[in-house]
């Protein structure tokens, strides 16, 4: 045995952490804290009931209201009788209220037709969902029908009356409802009316005129353009507006002013042309005051 001396071991303490550990973590914490506070912005989902959804595009496809986001599709797929299809749509939490029953959807995708041209934003961005909420106070739901079209002056005040026609020759959704010439209201949706003999036409008057339909009020269908033919002037025409001749119009009359106001869903018949003696009443009335 020599007096050589045996080498020494040396004990090391290993670090519990080492900053090629601390990183990731640090990583990792912030990553969850981040999915966290989205998962608590998150709002409620719905459901819409559409007949085409042609165009939209899950985790693409926005939902607005006056032009704000307020939530997107997040999926798609066939109702179970493969007649409509379903549109899942993830709200944003500061739209959360707007799940209430009344709330109205609809696509909107550009549109070019007589008298109006719309959607032309969506034409590179591609369609979008909008939105128009009910009242606040409605009951919560998570289901909804969407519209087939935007719907027309549904967030306008006004005095809500009944036009039934046997044949409302062009007139549609949209057609203006004039008062001596000046725009008053519109034509809000058509349908037949409950006997299916003749169409209703829904109306708006706009809230600052409504005094101006009474009981014993008139109604007639303005085409735009009117021809009467004589053996002295031969044939006479008369355009009303650009307006009218491409969607239509409707006009009113009112006799006297000392008649009672007409009331919401009154119903009046819609004539094909005026009378003479209609185009001469002068009665004086006040209007609503305009809103501040």
């Amino acid at each position: 045995m020599t007096g050589e001396e045996l080498p020494r071991a040396h004990v090391r303490r290993r670090r519990l952490f080492r900053l090629s550990w601390v990183i990731p973590l640090v990583a990792a914490i912030i990553a969850g804290w981040l999915i966290y506070e989205h998962l608590q912005r998150r709002g409620p989902e719905i459901t819409v009931r559409f007949d085409d959804v042609t165009g939209l595009r899950v985790g693409q496809t926005p939902v607005k209201y006056r032009g704000v986001q307020v939530g997107e599709v997040v999926d798609m797929r066939l109702s179970e009788d493969r007649g409509q299809a379903l549109v899942r749509i993830r709200l944003h939490d500061s739209a959360g209220s707007i799940a209430r029953e009344g709330t109205r959807f609809w696509i909107v995708r550009p549109r070019v037709g007589w008298g109006a041209v719309t959607g032309l934003a969506t034409v590179f961005t591609g369609p979008e969902i909008q939105v128009l909420p009910a009242d606040a106070e409605g009951p919560r739901v998570d289901a909804f029908t969407g519209l087939e079209g935007p719907p027309v002056g549904l967030e306008s005040e006004g005095l809500k009356l009944v036009l039934r026609a046997s044949r409302p020759k062009a007139i549609r959704a949209n057609t203006p409802l004039y008062y001596r010439g000046v725009e008053v209201g519109l034509v809000q949706k058509i349908e037949l009316s409950p006997n299916t003999a003749a169409a209703d036409l829904h109306v708006l008057v706009f809230r600052r005129y409504a005094p101006l339909v009474r009981e014993g009020s008139v109604f007639w269908n303005t085409s735009g353009v009117s021809a009467k033919a004589s053996l002295m002037k031969g044939l006479d025409f008369e355009l009303e507006s650009l307006r009218s001749l491409v969607q239509g119009g409707v006009e009113f009359a009112t006799p006297s002013a000392k008649a009672p106001r007409a009331r919401a869903g009154t119903v009046f018949f819609l004539h094909d042309a005026p009378k003479d003696e209609w185009l001469n009443w002068e009665p004086h009335m006040k209007l609503a005051p305009e809103k501040d």
